[in-house]
């Protein structure tokens, strides 16, 4: 029965994703983030396949810390949809932050070529994990662990996220994170 523990508990969490994939929580917003609900319209009913794999993806590093599931949020997914629309003529640009007046966890992810999968970008910001020392709440030296502490933070409930092939060929991934993590002085999980 223990052998089976794990596989029953990443059950438990496919079945939570699925269930809270079409919740949006308009009703519960902070007002400081009311830019990012202006910015689109429309629902991008192509992507969900994509919505999927960042959400199954995020939930299973957040399993492995006991943390609840995320839940895909609409809204989110319009905003890194058009943030990620503003990287299309040039995947590489330095500048990674629009200016706004709100607060949103992100996680940015850039891939030379056109094959890289959300899975891709997750696994990623996931692998961090190794430079990450929870007696110590900090990053090894020289490392960055900022993009897996925001996967698993534990006050943050929902994402959205959004992929694009630039212009020149490579992709470009954004997920954001509400409420926001990576507080200074505070542990993930």
């Amino acid at each position: 029965m223990k052998s089976q523990l794990p596989f029953l508990f990443v059950i438990f969490f496919i079945t939570l994703t699925t269930t809270n994939l079409l919740v949006t929580s308009q009703s519960t917003r902070p007002g400081d983030n009311a830019t990012i609900y202006k910015i689109s319209k429309q629902l991008c009913w192509g992507c969900i396949g994509e919505s999927l794999q960042f959400l199954y993806n995020h939930n299973l590093v957040r399993a492995t810390k006991w943390e609840l599931p995320l839940m895909w949020d609409f809204q989110l997914e319009k905003y890194a949809r058009w943030w990620a629309s503003q990287r299309k003529q040039d995947c590489k640009l330095q500048h990674s932050f629009p200016e706004n007046d709100f607060k949103l966890g992100e996680n940015i992810y850039w891939g030379s070529g056109s094959t890289w999968s959300a899975s891709d970008a997750v696994s990623t910001w996931a692998g961090e994990e190794k430079y990450y020392t929870y007696a110590t709440n900090s990053c090894e030296k020289g490392r960055v662990c900022g993009h897996y502490t925001q996967i698993v933070w534990k006050n943050t409930r929902r994402i959205g996220c959004a992929r694009v092939v630039c212009d020149d060929g490579d992709v470009f991934m954004t997920c954001n994170y509400d409420p926001v993590g990576n507080y200074i002085g505070q542990r993930p999980y």
